[in-house]
């Protein structure tokens, strides 16, 4: 199917806001709320122009579906809260299944990413003991119903300095991706 205008427009201001914050995050390692608090209302108007109710309901979801895996890892494992409040941002202007498409591409260069800065580092075994040591924890702590608060004290007592991702370049290379799975 051919993109329409409403396609191009919609995927032009999610890539182009976030190409502004994955070079500002790499510069300053901050995601400024004066551009996700606006992303997020005009999407939101957006939506509700385009699609009515429904297309306001489905644009709060897609930012909820969005968002909800960084604010969880925002919780739990310390990450960043702008990188929540940018996905929800992009959200508000997507829909459901764009949101679904658009979570999987940030998802995957997300790791990539880590993976090429662990290399880089030369920090990937410390890295990958990070990711696995607490992930057992938290599996055993879920199918015992014991121990989650132990759980959460191993997500951040392992020793090291912590290797951080400006995590606004995935975000944009994952838009990017699912903007071109969708449009093409």
């Amino acid at each position: 199917m051919e993109p329409t205008l409403k396609d191009i427009i919609q995927w032009g201001v999610v890539i182009g806001a976030s190409l502004m914050v994955a070079i500002m995050d790499i510069r300053t390692r901050r995601i400024p709320n004066l551009l996700c608090g606006p992303l997020f209302v005009a999407g939101l108007v957006w939506s509700a122009w385009h699609g009515g109710a429904y297309g306001f309901v489905e644009a709060l979801a897609a930012a909820a579906l969005l968002a909800f895996p960084f604010v969880l890892l925002f919780m739990l494992a310390g990450g960043g809260a702008g990188d929540a409040k940018l996905t929800a941002a992009i959200g508000a202007w997507l829909s459901i299944r764009e949101a679904g498409i658009a979570l999987a591409c940030i998802c995957i260069a997300g790791g990539i990413l880590g993976i090429i800065v662990a290399i880089y580092k030369r920090r990937l075994k410390i890295v990958f003991a990070r990711m696995t040591l607490p992930l057992w924890d938290w599996i055993i702590a879920l199918l015992y119903h014991v121990g989650i608060k132990q759980a959460i004290e191993s997500t951040r007592a392992i020793e090291g300095e912590k290797l951080t991702v400006p995590y606004g370049v995935a975000i944009f290379v994952g838009v990017c991706v699912a903007g071109g799975i969708v449009l093409i």
